[in-house]
């Protein structure tokens, strides 16, 4: 029979190994996870505390929390355009695949009771910083889905995305869990070495590119004939006298050409092909006031300085009308041109100014624009021919009865009634010479009121008339359009201050105008004076109107709009 000890022994050792059983699981499972997590901290290269509570299957870990930022683009442009070596597989830590500024701002404490629960904290980052960037590397933005986050906000669907890789079939840029975000915008990126990158010498966000034009080089073949010298031939003035020449026997003796004055022209010289010549560009970079530098294009811009461009600067203290409308007309170039300029808004009183139809076409006449048959009809018709023939017709016919009369009358009377009738047609012909003038005068001032009461153009058909003046007056090349003129007309606003300050003070009295009710006769004289001015300004604002159609719902609008809204973003 087995005794009271053996019974404990028997059943007392088993119950009390079931129960300490539990403890030793959870202190092995807390170890191998403790163990698990530090390991994926050491291949994330994540300086993270752990801590394991073997009773209760506790662990906890602190992991640092960041704001980044973007690497300077020129200083650190290995790293910036190279993906991080050593990128997390953490869940919320798809922002180590690129390299970043980091600055901790504190610590994060989880608990967890599996490796799978981890989360590493977003990082904190400005949205325009971001979206920046991404484009600098190649990224295409999403009309869709900045749509959907400027009317929706934080209800946008989880894994919505806002920006593609550079060949347009996978996201970059995705709506995240807001799990960690703490109210803010949680964001979700991606990017594959294979998609490709774009290099240092690409033109980044916020900055457009304008070329010039070169400048004309002299005729080298014709600047050569002049200076070549023919030995013995004799120079002519312009009565056919010979010049005295030199001896032809010094030029038998062996002359030293240096000695001449002359510039000996090489046989091979035709030979040689001439190299074409890049126009000269200028890289603007526009922030949300307006141009914030402009250096000259070269693939490597730091070997430049920064052109002056205080001229086209604007801040709160200086409302510099030059610099809105420089800021104004290059945005709206640059986004016609496929450009997304998001940073600078042009004002919604030049977008209204822009739309109108202001100039008339009896206008466009009166400056030798427009042939006044290619427009409606807005001017008074005279016949002056007819007017002229019964006036003609009147004067034979009082001619002819004068000198009937004069034939009528004796020999003593018939010379003083000649003298009379000579006198007369004298008197008669001064006052049709002032009649004419006053005719001339009253014609020309209702042809005025008639020019300024005249059907208005719309901006694109009067800049097209206006270029095509410009083209005949030679101010602008024959193969140019509209875009291109516009180009180099920014270029030339970069480099010459007097321009620029003439396009703004014609563009600052045409609004003016507009404002105040339609043109007048001061307003058209001052046109006629600055008409190259005026018809350069139009260009301008043609350029301008074609931006004012996707003014409202387009992608700029709509990433100008999320940008206002979300300052900072949490990345995951």
């Amino acid at each position: 029979m087995a005794s009271a000890p053996d019974i404990i022994t028997y059943v007392g050792v088993p119950l009390a190994v079931l129960g300490v059983a539990p403890i030793i699981y959870n202190t092995i499972s807390t170890v191998a996870t403790v163990m698990k997590v530090k390991r994926m901290l050491r291949r994330g290269r994540l300086a993270g505390i752990t801590r394991g509570d073997v009773i209760n299957h506790v662990i906890e870990v602190e992991l640092p929390r960041y704001t980044i930022a973007p690497l300077h683009r020129e200083d650190h442009y290995k790293e910036y355009w190279g993906l991080c070596d050593y990128p997390s597989k953490i869940p919320g830590g798809s922002w180590t695949i690129f390299n970043w500024k980091c600055h901790k701002v504190g610590l994060k404490t989880q608990r967890i009771d599996y490796t799978d629960q981890l989360r590493q904290p977003q990082a904190e980052i400005g949205f325009e910083e971001l979206i920046s960037f991404l484009l600098d590397l190649g990224a295409i933005p999403d009309a869709t889905g900045f749509r959907m986050l400027r009317g929706s906000g934080l209800w946008v669907p989880i894994g919505t995305p806002l920006l593609l890789s550079p060949n347009g079939h996978e996201a970059v840029l995705t709506i995240a869990p807001l799990d960690d975000s703490d109210g803010n915008l949680s964001l979700a990126v991606k990017w594959s070495s294979s998609w490709g990158m774009r290099d240092q010498s690409s033109l980044p966000p916020y900055w457009v590119l304008i070329k010039g034009t070169i400048p004309p080089r002299p005729d080298i073949n014709a600047e050569a004939g002049k200076n070549q010298r023919v030995p013995g031939a004799r120079a002519t003035t312009e009565k056919g006298e010979a010049q005295n020449s030199k001896p032809a026997s010094l030029a038998e003796a062996g002359e030293n050409p240096a000695n001449t004055g002359e510039t000996p022209v090489s046989k091979t010289a035709k030979y040689i092909p001439l190299i074409e010549e890049a126009p000269p560009a200028i890289r603007c970079q526009i922030g949300i006031k307006g141009l914030i530098a402009a250096i000259p294009d070269d693939f490597d811009p730091q070997l430049f300085d920064q052109l002056n461009i205080g001229h086209l600067e604007v801040d709160d203290m200086n409302a510099n009308t030059t610099g809105i409308w420089f800021a104004s007309a290059i945005t709206a170039f640059g986004t016609s041109s496929q450009t997304i300029l998001w940073n600078y808004k042009i004002p919604s009183e030049i977008l209204a100014f822009a739309k109108k139809d202001s100039i008339p076409c009896g206008i466009l006449v009166l400056l030798d624009v427009v042939e006044e048959s290619a427009t409606p009809e807005w001017a008074t018709q005279y016949d002056d021919e007819a007017e002229a023939r019964e006036a003609q017709m009147r004067k034979l016919q009082e001619q002819s009865r004068a000198m009937m009369k004069e034939s009528q009358l004796p020999p003593d009377q018939k010379a003083a009634a000649f003298n009379e009738r000579r006198l007369k047609a004298h008197d008669d012909w001064m006052e049709s010479l002032k009649a004419t003038r006053r005719r001339d005068a009253q014609r020309a001032e209702t042809r005025m009121v008639e020019a300024i009461q005249s059907p208005k153009w719309d901006n694109k058909l009067v800049a097209q008339h206006n270029l095509a003046w410009l083209k005949k007056k030679d101010h602008v090349e024959e193969s140019h359009d509209l875009k291109r003129v516009v180009e180099v007309l920014l270029w030339r606003m970069v480099n010459d201050p007097k321009l620029a300050a003439d396009l703004a003070t014609v563009l600052d009295s045409w609004k003016a105008f507009v404002d105040n009710g339609g043109i007048r006769r001061i307003d058209f004289q001052i046109l006629k004076e600055n008409q190259v001015a005026f018809a350069n300004a139009s260009l301008l604002v043609a350029i301008i109107e074609e931006s004012v159609s996707a003014a409202h719902g387009s992608l700029a609008m709509d990433l100008q709009e999320c940008i206002r809204v979300w300052k900072k973003v949490r990345l995951g």
